[in-house]
């Protein structure tokens, strides 16, 4: 029992040392995905989709960078800003999402 938990502990350790020494090549291959996603995110809530609107609700933000990165997207010039990047579902209208000075107010930022 002994040697399973040290195994584990050593194959957690080595799983953090990894992470740490390659952050760099993780976080951009993190936003290149995120961005291909956004790029190709559209209403059919396909999984890709999906996962991107789980991201921006679970962790309050929008975009990439930040909300502009929706203004690059075709999804944008036909729907607006997702509304899973909304700070309130009830008050985010489809008019706002397509407006990006007032999305700005509506929307999370970062």
């Amino acid at each position: 029992y002994a040697m399973l938990l040290s195994l584990i502990f050593l194959i957690v350790l080595v799983a953090a040392v990894v992470g740490f020494v390659f952050r760099h090549e993780i976080k951009t291959n993190f936003e290149s995905n995120l961005n291909l996603a956004l790029r190709g995110y559209n209403v059919t809530a396909d999984r890709h989709s999906e996962a991107v609107d789980t991201i921006q609700r679970t962790l309050r933000c929008c975009g990439v960078q930040n909300y502009s990165d929706w203004e690059k997207t075709e999804y944008f010039s036909q729907r607006g800003i997702p509304r899973s990047c909304c700070k309130s579902q009830d008050d985010c209208s489809e008019e706002d999402l397509k407006d990006p000075s007032k999305a700005k107010l509506k929307v999370f930022v970062d």
